[in-house]
Parts: C-alpha cells; structure tokens; sequence
C-alpha cells in the first residue's frame, strides 16, 4: 500500500483492538505495517474483516500471523503461487527482458534456480522439477528476512549489468506483480555489478549464484 495510507492502517488496526477491547501500542502498530505494507489496503481491511467473522479465531484480537495466513496462505500455498506468477512471466515476458518480482523470495528463489534467462529456456520435460527446485527455494526464503537477493534478474541480453558496467544509465526492468511492491524489492536488492565480474560471468551464463 503506498505511505500515505500509513496513518489510515494505524487507524484501522486501533479500532480492530478497540472492538476486542485491547489497547495498542506503537510496537504493536509498526510490526502489522512491517508484515502488511507490500499488500492492498482494502485486502488488509477484508482480512480483519473476515477474523473477525470466524467462529473459532474470532473470538479472540487478530494477530500479524492471523492477517498474513488469510491474504497469503501456508508457505506451500504461496509458493504455488509465486510459481504460477513466475511461469506466467515465463510465457509473456520472456528470456529476455530485464525483471523484478513483487517477492523478495521470488528473486531470490529465480537466483538459486540457475537465473531468468535459464528458467525461460527450460524445455517441458524438466518443467516439474523446476518448478519442485523453486517452490522449495522460495518456501525456504519466505520464512527468512535476512538474506541478500539480486534486485534484477537478468535477460538474455543482460542489459542492466552492462550498462551499469559501462557507466551508463540501465534501463529499467519489468515489474511482475503489484509495481509499487515490485519497486520496494529492486531498492533492496544487489546488483550483479555489485558483485564484481565473476558474479556478472555467472549470471550471462545462467549459473546458480546462491545467496542467503
């Protein structure tokens, strides 16, 4: 959700503890907007909505797992899901454009899997095992919020690494998914020249580069 709406959320997550009669605390406020930010306001709004109506969890003040498991499911459910939104821009954007998902996890997960422009060229008889070799890389990443991730992966013509190598300004990657969570995901990442030739070597020849 963009920043501006920082201040509506706090009001939303104050009035959620009012009606359970449990007051709220800057800590308590900071940890929903840490484990909400990258989602929909209204999706969020929906979330609280629907603990509230259960019969059995509803009894009780939501907390952020609560909201987190309703918008986003187990880690076997997302990781299903990141795979459909991984295979969808296999087929639509391709091996060779620069891009950038919505997920951390996911970047990361591409990464381990050999890169972008190796995942497009896998043919159909090994497509099972990639997508078992992603789902369990990003299930692995998902639970984690201290690893290093690449903030492009890169295409068959690798423009980003080497215009950044060159001097000149890249030009910007496709964002997959929600573009404004997909922007927050490229400001935290590294990039490949960051890790000196050997690691622009391994991403041109869709090597695995693990990080983490």
């Amino acid at each position: 959700m963009e920043y501006s709406k920082k201040q509506d959320f706090f009001q939303m997550v104050a009035d959620v503890m009012s009606y359970y009669k449990q007051d709220t605390s800057e800590f308590m406020l900071n940890v929903f907007w840490d484990a909400c930010k990258d989602l929909e306001f209204e999706a969020v709004s929906k979330a609280f909505n629907a603990h509230a109506k259960d019969p059995d969890k509803g009894q009780f003040a939501p907390k952020v797992a609560d909201i987190v498991r309703l918008l986003q499911g187990t880690k076997t459910d997302r990781s299903m899901v990141a795979w459909g939104k991984v295979y969808d821009a296999m087929c639509s954007v391709g091996a060779y454009t620069d891009v950038c998902f919505d997920e951390a996890a996911i970047n990361a997960a591409v990464n381990d899997c050999g890169g972008w422009v190796k995942m497009c060229r896998t043919s159909m008889e090994n497509l099972s095992y990639l997508q078992h070799q992603f789902c369990k890389s990003y299930s692995a990443y998902a639970g984690r919020s201290d690893y290093e991730y690449p903030k492009v992966l890169i295409g068959e013509t690798a423009s980003a690494a080497l215009f950044a190598k060159r001097g000149l300004k890249a030009p910007e990657p496709r964002m997959i998914g929600n573009e404004q969570a997909a922007k927050n995901v490229y400001q935290g990442g590294f990039t490949a020249i960051e890790r000196g030739p050997r690691s622009i070597g391994a991403l041109l020849a869709g090597v695995t580069n693990n990080v983490g």
